[in-house]
């Protein structure tokens, strides 16, 4: 649809493809989850059959835009220290303007990138199911690194729920 091209714009847009590629250097050794597009992609489907069976009333493209962008201040975390949920509204704000986002959409897009760290009391909205989605896109089950990981057993996917 018309709406989804924005999404595809994302995916385009230099600030985007920078920080993924930076993102990509700093884990480029690392033995636990990344956060490429293949993470940022599997929460945008995951959330997306979520809002889909609860039947929430959140727009495709709006959600797709949030699990792409939730992760991309993450290099200015490894940086500096800064939690990449806050380096990332700034760095997505600019993102989601230049891709045709009204200032509506926008603010409940950079909210749910500020919470997505945070356990949501209001599970349904969209901060809710973004967190919901990150934390379920992981595929503990079948992860070589597993045993080492420093996730609960609580917290982990150890049987394939999405």
């Amino acid at each position: 649809s018309g709406r989804m091209e924005r999404v595809n714009k994302i995916l385009k847009h230099p600030i985007f493809l920078r920080e993924q590629q930076r993102i990509k250097a700093f884990e480029k050794n690392r033995i636990y989850c990344g956060h490429q597009s293949e993470h940022l992609l599997d929460v945008a489907r995951i959330g997306w059959i979520m809002i889909l069976e609860e039947k929430q009333n959140i727009e495709k493209s709006v959600f797709y835009a949030a699990a792409l962008l939730h992760d991309i201040g993450r290099a200015m975390q490894y940086e500096t220290g800064e939690p990449h949920q806050l380096a990332g509204i700034l760095l997505a704000g600019q993102v989601l303007e230049d891709c045709g986002y009204s200032k509506q959409e926008r603010e409940a897009i950079l909210e749910a990138i500020r919470m997505h760290r945070t356990d949501p009391i209001n599970e349904k909205n969209l901060a809710g199911i973004l967190y919901r989605a990150d934390k379920k896109s992981r595929a503990c089950y079948c992860c070589e690194s597993e045993p080492l990981c420093n996730w609960s057993n609580q917290k982990k996917n150890l049987i394939i729920q999405y």
